[in-house]
């Protein structure tokens, strides 16, 4: 199905890239240095800075607490990658995702988790947010599906994530409603057409496709909603054989430049 997007929305996706873009900026990665405002020495996260949001394992301002993971300098490797393995995970029963995806979230989860309790616990009222550019994207799905699970409503935003994961565990994700769903993508971007489809995996729902060309900021409306974790109308609808990694790199603006690459690395 094919909707138009809220002004409110447009300027959420807007935000929580900037979030992401942050978590690209080696300065805001340092968990030990608590109260440092967030910067982006490349000038692609304007809101996040005016906003005076600081660090601390994840980014705060007076009112959000949010938990932006970067993505991976593998990124080239994944597209070329024809093998895609899946595990058990334990988010729901027989539900498998992505094993490098699953197994970096495993290895980030306690300390992830550990300070989200302590950000709580200083600002209760705080919305959590979820976001992750790329193969962050990946890892922002688990986040967010365990802190739901844990009663805390989270929103998740992800801009030019991979499929992570089969029907029951995404169908999960999508349905658990302590939160906003926000998978969005842009034109040509290869990376949320993989893993393929006839492996099994498909996403979370819905997704809101930039249909702007590479370089040009996107307004409300040059940005559809599709429903359906099984959709060809949006990124999935543009020719297969078209690979255009730059698409990849530009949402509402070079969401990767401030360090393109540095990231998590994936472990399988």
């Amino acid at each position: 199905m094919r909707l138009a997007i809220s002004g409110d929305d447009y300027a959420n996706l807007n935000l929580f890239e900037q979030f992401a873009a942050a978590a690209y900026c080696r300065n805001n990665n340092n968990d030990k240095a608590g109260g440092t405002k967030i910067t982006c020495a490349v000038g692609n996260c304007p809101l996040v800075q005016n906003d005076d949001v600081v660090s601390v394992y994840e980014f705060e301002n007076r009112s959000l607490t949010v938990l932006a993971f970067r993505g991976s300098r593998s990124v080239r490797n994944f597209v070329a990658d024809a093998n895609f393995p899946a595990t058990q995970t334990d988010i729901c029963p027989s539900c498998t995702a992505h094993a490098g995806f699953w197994n970096s979230w495993v290895e980030a989860r306690p300390g992830v988790l550990a300070a989200l309790k302590t950000a709580a616990a200083s600002h209760p009222n705080n919305r959590v947010i979820v976001a992750g550019h790329s193969l962050g994207g990946a890892i922002a799905d688990f986040a967010a599906a365990d802190i739901r699970k844990s009663g805390v409503t989270a929103d998740l935003y992800t801009y030019g994530a991979p499929r992570i994961a089969g029907a029951e565990l995404s169908n999960f994700i999508t349905n658990q409603n302590k939160g906003g769903n926000y998978r969005v993508t842009h034109k040509n971007d290869p990376v949320p057409r993989l893993p393929p489809l006839p492996l099994g995996f498909v996403h979370i729902s819905p997704e809101y496709y930039i249909s702007t060309p590479n370089n040009v900021v996107p307004t409300a409306n040059d940005i559809t909603k599709y429903t359906g974790s099984v959709n060809l109308l949006g990124n999935s609808g543009n020719n297969p054989l078209e690979i255009d990694l730059n698409a990849h790199g530009w949402y509402f603006g070079a969401v990767g430049a401030c360090d393109p690459n540095n990231g998590i690395e994936f472990k399988e």
